[in-house]
């Protein structure tokens, strides 16, 4: 560079990366600031055709590993995770946005506007998208959970999935940086801002219109979290006290009209697939009663299992959880699925089933109206994996009752409200609530990751684009 240059181009540079990292950081991670979420890429995405393309790279890397730092106590400290693991947390964003970045500067450079522009959200979502196939983690971390206080953003999740989500924050990011762009022509400037007005207000107007829809009926459900001991076995003392403290739970649940309760995730220890004093009460009560359980009755096999007691039943109803944490479940995962008998028609899952799209699609083929979904959490990640678990009914069209150790326990109905929710962070917690219920039937859940898809193959497009020879690419 010459000399003038680089005076302009280090102080750029320097606070692009630091404004990117700065709204990063409190964009994204266990708690964020959705509307930080739509301004982070902004900063680089204006530093990059002003700047080389490998100075470019590195504004994008920089800016969102350090940001990415927000995670670092949550993974090392809380969780304990092997370190590749937490690199590839800490990193996984700035590894999608490099990318993102680089390919928008080189179309742009080369007279593409509109496809410089379409390229960060096609290539972002085609990131989110495969590395949700390829990781343990499914969705962990995608962009979208950052909207999740966004009502009206995450409606278009019920057409799109997921993906759409991430596609409107990193277009319109894109939309307002070409606008100041140099290399960008006057035409594509107005076509790309009228294509990012057009979706914004249309994905607006439909989460408005849809959060408007009345429940059609409502479910009385009481959830309850008791913070020691855990997996406490069952025929010992602290595990009969631990059965009369959640029954006790329970009792004052019914007489406050709950026809469901909940207890969190492996909150008992036992060799036998039953409960017997909850099946009592499920008679007596007319109630559902739902726990999970560390089940030993096959030492070769220990499932963690969710117990579902409905009334005049003779056995409970049962589900085995299917997608463990690597390292830190000694579990067998199970492969089925389960619908309680009757209305309104209900399924089970449990915890990290809830970061696959698998169960989502699994039960809105079964036509669930709502989940019950036992948990356990790291204390510092309630909001968040709460907020995973109720996009899935935002995406296939069911209401969620999640009762968790050491997070959050939410009533959430088929589109994303929390209708009640309390911390059982750091204490006991208990909250009883009407949980809505529709009869739903969404786009996603018909049609999966078309969306995705119809990405993938645009990026493809603009990489044709981006690669042929100028002389071709501009005939």
């Amino acid at each position: 560079m010459a000399s003038k240059r680089n005076d302009f181009a280090l102080p750029a540079w320097l606070a692009a990366t630091a404004l990117s990292a700065l709204c990063w950081w409190f964009g994204s991670g266990l708690q964020p600031l959705w509307w930080l979420t739509w301004l982070a890429p902004l900063p680089v995405l204006w530093l990059a055709p002003r700047v080389r393309a490998h100075w470019a790279a590195l504004a994008a890397f920089v800016a969102y590993t350090v940001g990415g730092f927000n995670l670092w106590t949550y993974l090392h400290t809380y969780i304990g995770l092997p370190l590749s693991v937490e690199v590839y947390g800490i990193c996984l964003s700035s590894a999608i946005l490099t990318p993102c970045v680089l390919l928008y500067r080189r179309l742009l450079l080369r007279g593409h506007t509109l496809a410089a522009a379409l390229a960060v959200p096609t290539t972002w979502v085609a990131a989110e998208y495969v590395n949700s196939l390829l990781s343990p983690h499914a969705t962990f971390f995608n962009i979208g959970y950052t909207q999740m206080d966004a009502l009206a953003v995450i409606q278009v999740a019920a057409v799109t999935g997921i993906w759409g989500i991430g596609f409107l924050l990193l277009l319109l990011a894109a939309a307002i940086a070409l606008q100041v762009a140099p290399q960008a022509t006057k035409r594509g400037r107005v076509t790309v801002a009228l294509l990012t007005a057009f979706l914004i207000i249309s994905t607006l107007a439909y989460g408005g219109w849809r959060l408007q829809a009345p429940s059609t009926g409502t479910v009385r459900v009481g959830l309850v979290s008791l913070q020691r001991p855990t997996q406490a076995a069952l025929n010992s003392q602290r595990g009969q006290a631990l059965e009369t403290r959640y029954l006790d739970a329970f009792g004052r649940f019914a007489n406050d009209g709950a026809r469901i309760v909940l207890a969190p995730e492996t909150t008992f220890a036992t060799a036998e697939a039953t409960i017997p004093a909850f099946a009592q009460l499920a008679n007596q009560r007319d109630l559902i009663v739902g726990t999970g359980l560390d089940f030993k009755g096959d030492p070769r096999a220990p499932r963690n299992m969710l117990l579902a007691f409905q009334p005049g039943a003779m056995s409970p109803a049962t589900y085995n959880k299917h997608h463990l944490l690597i390292g830190m479940d000694p579990f067998t995962p199970g492969d089925s699925y389960t619908m309680l008998e009757g209305t309104p028609r209900i399924g089970l899952a449990i915890c990290k089933d809830m970061d696959f799209h698998d169960i989502g699609n699994a039960y809105a083929t079964r036509h669930a109206q709502a989940l019950l979904v036992p948990a356990s959490d790291f204390i510092v990640d309630g909001w968040l994996h709460s907020r995973m678990a109720i996009m899935r009914g935002v995406e296939s069209g069911f209401a969620i009752a999640r009762a968790a150790h050491g997070g959050r326990l939410t009533l959430s109905d088929d589109r994303g409200r929390v209708v009640a929710e309390a911390s059982s962070e750091r204490s006991d917690a208990e909250l009883v609530g009407d949980l809505p219920l529709r009869e739903t039937h969404t786009l996603y859940a018909q049609w999966g990751d078309w969306f995705a898809w119809l990405n993938l193959i645009a990026l493809a497009a603009w990489l044709i684009l981006a690669f042929l020879p100028l002389e071709v690419s501009t005939r």
